[in-house]
């Protein structure tokens, strides 16, 4: 077996010492973009808090709005970004602005790898979003969507087929809101608000 030459050996070393150079400074630059990232996030959420104050002027909520959409422009892909959408659709809903809000909270609920709350409180704030507009159906398929894999035992279930009820129940929809009433009582025996919910049933001529 013939041994590789010097020459060849160096050249190898060189090609492997300049990856491990080339690895490292990508490295670098993506922790670097990520710390970068995660401060413009930061600031942005800061900016944001005031806004939510009772005396907060609409000013101070389209200057905090405008700061998250601008670092959501700047690094979409970074971990901050789900929470900041969902904070931009807050803003923007309390503004009215429900077509904004409902697009805000679609990016929070879309996020790979997001935290599950952000992305179902997205999806619940959506059809929030829908029935302040008065498209009661669109809100009711959007509750439908945010209950999803649920059970009857995880967060929003209960007041999630409440909403899902009477969105139904307000587009018109009678066997269908009769429906999901009835699943609450049947699905969670101890709901908070099952007196009401059986008046509702009365109110619809259901047992």
């Amino acid at each position: 077996m013939t041994l590789p030459s010097r020459r060849t050996l160096a050249i190898g070393g060189g090609a492997i010492f300049a990856l491990a150079l080339a690895l490292a400074a990508g490295w670098f630059w993506y922790a670097a973009s990520q710390r970068a990232a995660g401060a413009a996030y930061a600031a942005a959420m800061a900016t944001a808090q005031p806004a939510h104050a009772a005396q907060a002027t609409p000013e101070v909520r389209a200057a905090a709005a405008r700061a998250l959409e601008a670092v959501l422009a700047r690094h979409p892909g970074a971990e901050g970004a789900a929470l900041a959408a969902l904070e931009l659709g807050n803003l923007r809903y309390a503004q009215g602005d429900y077509e904004r809000a409902r697009a805000a909270w679609a990016i929070a609920a879309s996020k790979a790898g997001s935290a599950p709350t952000i992305q179902l409180l997205a999806r619940a704030s959506i059809g929030a979003a829908w029935e302040a507009a008065g498209k009661y159906a669109s809100a009711a398929d959007a509750y439908r969507t945010a209950l999803g894999t649920l059970g009857p035992k995880d967060f929003l279930y209960e007041q999630l087929l409440i909403d899902l009820a009477r969105m139904e129940e307000l587009s018109g929809r009678k066997a269908e809101a009769v429906a999901a009433y009835r699943r609450i009582l049947k699905e969670v025996p101890q709901a908070r608000r099952a007196e009401d919910i059986r008046a509702r049933l009365l109110a619809l001529g259901a047992s």
